[in-house]
């Protein structure tokens, strides 16, 4: 059960803009189950809340900062911007969702190490209950100084095994593929 008081969903979709994914890993099969993720909570009667980054590399209004063409957010779903990795810091997103009545977060998008981890772990610690959909976030690859590379889809299987094994008192959380989630149910697991 969540300690926050509300008893609806939403979904968050955070930063699967043109540039930002553009050398992701699976892209287009990632993508695609955003899209699906979206249909689903659409059907579903949750909410859509549409997160977009932009900084001093990602500039406001370009064709980089733009979203991806296979997604199309409502005139009539929430917009959040923001600057710096997670989603809360600086935006309206938390207050946005108290006022839908929101307790329990489902969360895609990209980058998953930069703003899609931040932006799990900011919601637990708002007291939100959060499913990642385990097949709807991505990243590149990291190439360190010394030459040695991060692969992409070990830092997406790392998130997926935290946020299956994370405790936070008087939450859930979970990580699982977007076909199988249920849309309206408060908690997976």
């Amino acid at each position: 059960m969540s300690i926050r008081s509300g008893s609806n969903a939403a979904l968050v979709v955070v930063d699967v803009q043109v540039d930002v994914v553009a050398n992701a890993w699976e892209r287009d099969r990632i993508v695609a189950n955003v899209a699906l993720a979206v249909r689903r909570a659409r059907d579903a009667g949750v909410v859509v809340v549409w997160v977009q980054h932009d900084d001093a590399e990602l500039k406001y209004d370009t064709s980089g900062w733009a979203w991806v063409p296979e997604l199309s957010p409502l005139p009539t779903e929430p917009l959040v911007r923001k600057h710096f990795n997670s989603a809360f810091e600086g935006t309206e997103l938390d207050s946005l969702l108290d006022g839908l009545g929101v307790a329990h977060v489902f969360l895609a998008g990209a980058a998953t190490n930069w703003c899609i981890r931040a932006t799990a772990y900011a919601a637990l610690e708002r007291g939100f209950d959060v499913t990642l959909l385990s097949d709807a976030h991505t990243t590149e690859d990291m190439v360190l100084s010394s030459g040695r590379v991060i692969e992409a889809q070990s830092v997406v299987d790392d998130l997926n095994i935290a946020l299956r094994w994370l405790a936070y008192p008087g939450r859930a959380n979970a990580a699982a593929p977007t076909a199988e989630v249920e849309f309206g149910s408060r908690t997976e697991g």
